[in-house]
């Protein structure tokens, strides 16, 4: 942990034209040149920022054409029961080769058979938005759960011929969300449902191999939940962060690992803007200065990393974007200091990029927070693992999370397989290793909100090994 001490100094004043001081001698003019070329022989042993190679993988979260009208979202749950069925198929022969493959209107009772389909989970507590126009409000909890599973949930299976209740024990209702496209090996019961006696999950896609970086360290530090202009916001506990990651705090040694960030990712939520004025009506001067005043002082930190280090901001659930996924970028007039820098860039959440090619995917946290709503875990790891085995990082879009009604495509599908996967906006700081079946390993990190934890996550892209940077600020 780190403390601050402050003490307070009285400076002498400068004048602004310092050889032009009448106060100046001009017979100090000759010690004043022997001490700048002392100076000159002291910048040879200055640190050198560390650089790597950025790539950005983005293209596939931009909406180029927004529209809605004529759209449905039944065409996104298409175009992913399509693409994931084709992946399915291939996986087909090295998994039930003997068995035939059924549609749901083509089953027979009692023959064993495989189907693949898009999983649909009836809920018992699952929300509803009528229930906010119900007359009967009374009955209405006052304290809404924050999970809404239930024992009596079940799975349903459907394709484009129709849909089949599912029995068994081995596929579990707390662990699916709807969404979510698998292959089923079972059969017909007499009652019309489909007994379940094994499951295929798509499994983590191919993966590029990781690179074999030189023995030099670059890092990379992530942060989110900043949230400027909040209440729980500490400005000192941020400018901490800045300056260390900068170097103008620590010693030579943490100076020297300061100079080997490469890169710094602002993982959502970066403001809280006062709610009570957002309310459809006119604002005056003075309500204006309020809501503008937590973006101008994030501008004023982020240019200071701007500076000296590439940094990716991204969009959040209680930033000034668009709320569906996928956020599109912050617009660039809310921050004329920092993107003035070319290494200023604001991002799409979620966002995908390279460094060095090693390859990034991450998101603002909203995708794992729905699927802990709807599904049970014993940690934020565990969703993120599933995601990748389901090869897709947002499978409760649109059911239960906002995302645009995409028509061609569905651009939450995993179709490589990253080296790293961050989610921000977690209560916690957890991370892991993750392997595939296919020797893919990544990195899994869940940042913290910074606001309430005062914790940035530093990841070593040589080995892809992860801590903790902490800050706070005391009295001492």
């Amino acid at each position: 942990m780190i403390f601050l001490t402050i003490k307070r100094r009285h400076k002498k004043r400068t004048h602004d034209s310092f050889f032009s001081s009448s106060l100046i001698s001009p017979h100090i003019f000759p010690a004043i040149k022997a001490a700048m070329e002392v100076d000159s022989v002291n910048n040879t042993n200055l640190l050198h920022r560390q650089q790597a190679i950025y790539k950005s993988l983005d293209g596939i979260f931009e909406i180029q054409r927004e529209m809605y009208k004529g759209q449905q979202y039944s065409q996104i749950y298409f175009a992913r029961l399509h693409l994931m069925r084709t992946l399915l198929y291939s996986l087909l022969p090295r998994w039930k080769p003997y068995l035939p493959v059924r549609t749901v209107l083509g089953l027979e009772e009692g023959k064993e058979c495989v189907i693949v389909g898009t999983l649909y989970k009836h809920m018992k507590l699952k929300p509803c938005i009528l229930d906010e126009y119900s007359k009967e409000r009374s009955a209405t909890p006052l304290v809404k759960p924050h999970n809404f599973t239930h024992p009596d949930d079940h799975l349903i299976l459907e394709d484009e011929s129709g849909r089949v209740k599912l029995r068994g024990n081995i596929i579990l209702p707390s662990v699916y969300v709807t969404g979510v496209v698998v292959a089923l090996h079972g059969k017909e019961t007499g009652a019309g449902d489909f007994w379940v006696e094994d499951v295929m999950e798509a499994g983590l896609p191919d993966q590029i191999e990781k690179p074999l970086q030189s023995g030099e360290d670059k890092y990379v530090v992530f942060i989110s939940g900043i949230s400027v202009g909040s209440s729980l916001s500490n400005p000192l506990q941020f400018q901490l962060f800045v300056d260390h990651i900068t170097g103008h705090l620590g010693d030579d040694k943490e100076q020297s690992i300061a100079a080997q960030v490469v890169q710094v990712v602002i993982a959502g939520n970066s403001v809280e803007l006062p709610r009570g004025l957002l309310n459809g009506q006119n604002l005056g001067s003075k309500d204006q200065s309020r809501l503008s005043e937590p973006i101008k002082e994030l501008d004023i930190l982020l240019m200071q990393i701007a500076a000296g280090i590439p940094v990716d901001i991204m969009a959040g659930p209680d930033d000034p974007a668009n709320f569906s996924l996928p956020q599109q970028p912050l617009h660039r007039c809310l921050f004329p200091g920092s993107s003035a820098y070319n290494t200023f860039r604001s991002c799409y959440n979620p966002h995908a990029f390279e460094l060095d090619n090693v390859s990034f995917l991450g998101t603002s946290g909203q995708n794992i927070d729905d699927l802990e709503h709807y599904s049970d875990a014993e940690n934020k790891i565990e969703f993120m693992e599933r995601t990748l085995r389901w090869r897709h990082i947002a499978p409760t879009a649109p059911n239960t999370l906002g995302c645009y009604p995409f028509t061609d495509r569905d651009p939450f599908f995993v179709e490589k397989c990253p080296h790293v996967y961050f989610v921000g906006n977690q209560n916690k700081y957890e991370t892991h290793l993750m392997k595939g079946q296919e020797e893919q390993i990544v990195r899994l990190i869940c940042i913290p909100k910074f606001a309430e934890t005062g914790v940035a996550v530093m990841l070593n892209m040589r080995n892809l090994e992860c801590c903790t940077l902490c800050f706070g600020t005391q009295f001492m």
